[in-house]
């Protein structure tokens, strides 16, 4: 029975180290800077072997369902009548930071956005549907994402970390009951990059469970269908870590590009100490900046008991505040709301580096993997909770 896959190419030969399962070798910048190409065809998994042994093929995966790392503690119509800046943008220091992101191009794949919100007011917003809904934000989830990252003062309340970014696109890969599937995330990340995306922020994960019943549902045996999703599962993180590589690599010459990912909800420390799942996938492939969540407390902040562990770094998390289309604003937690504050602070750190050098990937990742701190945190975390620490904003 023949399955959606994807099929990562480039165009001209590439060589490929199968112990380190990436990359090693590019015999041409063509190769991976203009002859990149995201096919999707319909391939029996047992023939996936013989397509991969096309020297030019680096990756097969198939299509795994995606869906939104659901918020939590999600309050529609929040007045925010204490507030003059949220909490989460003074937490990252952006609030006391020189920089406004300023001529950095920021991506948002998530459920679309409300264009029309005037926290979006003067930014050029470029929108492309791979759902097939067609544009906006219905669900709300992307809305308030792109708000954290580069919304305006909205009623004398600032909530987002580089209210200075003047171009942002918008791919709505995940529909308005929150699913999607990997093939749309690829070929959004791959038009994203195409279309000078900086920082392409993503607040979703795979559906595995949904995987499994899809393939039961198309008549596999319980076993094979747990069998292939489980294999889809492990070609679905090595897809996303060659396109990672490949994005770096081509930033090298054109502009550079990071991912940024939701380390997942799973985690349930609230109810023992010791349930704590993994990050999970696309965050978990290497290349990916993972974030997890934090909130506040009178001691300092703390890990939210939702996060997943194993993050690179942390962002706030727990009851942020930011625009909800419509107008007005919401109120929601989950390591999604996390992600655009690390995506906010890497337009930031981005802006400075155009200023004063070359910004390349490697160098924007690094420093904003190294701008996290412990400073501030409640005694007692576990490092393995919070990576880094708070992303932090660049200061001078």
């Amino acid at each position: 029975m023949k399955q959606k896959h994807i099929i990562l190419r480039t165009t001209q030969s590439a060589t490929r180290d199968p112990f380190l399962g990436a990359l090693s070798q590019v015999r041409t910048v063509e190769s991976v800077a203009a002859g990149l190409t995201v096919e999707i065809d319909e391939i029996e998994p047992r023939r996936v072997s013989a397509v991969t042994r096309d020297s030019s093929i680096l990756a097969v995966a198939p299509a795994i369902p995606m869906s939104l790392i659901e918020p939590l503690d999600v309050k529609k119509n929040v007045r925010a009548t204490a507030q003059t800046v949220a909490w989460g943008i003074k937490a990252v220091g952006a609030d006391t930071s020189p920089f406004t992101g300023s001529g950095v191009v920021v991506a948002v794949l998530d459920t679309g956005i409300d264009a029309s919100h005037p926290a979006f007011a003067g930014v050029q917003i470029i929108e492309q549907d791979f759902t097939g809904e067609g544009n906006g934000d219905p669900h709300g989830h992307g809305t308030h994402c792109a708000g954290t990252i580069f919304g305006r003062a909205t009623n004398n309340t600032r909530i987002g970390v580089a209210p200075g970014v003047e171009k942002a696109l918008i791919g709505k890969v995940l529909g308005q009951n929150g699913g999607g599937s990997s093939d749309q995330i690829v070929s959004a990340i791959q038009w994203a990059g195409q279309n000078g995306a900086n920082v392409i922020s993503m607040s979703l994960g795979m559906d595995f469970p949904g995987f499994v019943k899809q393939l039961i549902g198309q008549g596999y045996p319980a076993e094979l269908a747990t069998s292939y999703a489980l294999e889809g599962y492990r070609a679905n993180v090595q897809l996303f870590e060659r396109l990672a590589a490949l994005i770096r690599i081509q930033g090298s010459f054109s502009q550079a590009t990071i991912l940024i990912a939701a380390a997942g909800n799973e985690s349930q420390r609230d109810v023992n100490p010791d349930f704590e799942i993994s990050v999970s996938p696309p965050a978990v492939s290497e290349g990916i900046v993972s974030v997890a969540a934090l909130g506040e407390s009178t001691q300092g902040f703390i890990v939210a008991p939702f996060s997943n562990t194993g993050a690179n770094i942390s962002g706030p998390g727990v009851k942020i505040l930011s625009a909800k289309p419509g107008g007005g604003f919401a109120q929601m937690s989950g390591t999604s709301m996390a992600t655009p504050h690390v995506a906010g602070v890497a337009a930031l750190w981005a802006e400075k580096i155009m200023k004063t050098g070359l910004l390349t990937p490697a160098t924007l990742m690094a420093k904003l993997v190294a701008s996290g701190t412990e400073t501030g945190l409640k005694v007692g975390f576990d490092p393995a909770d919070v990576g880094t620490g708070m992303a932090r904003a660049p200061q001078v």
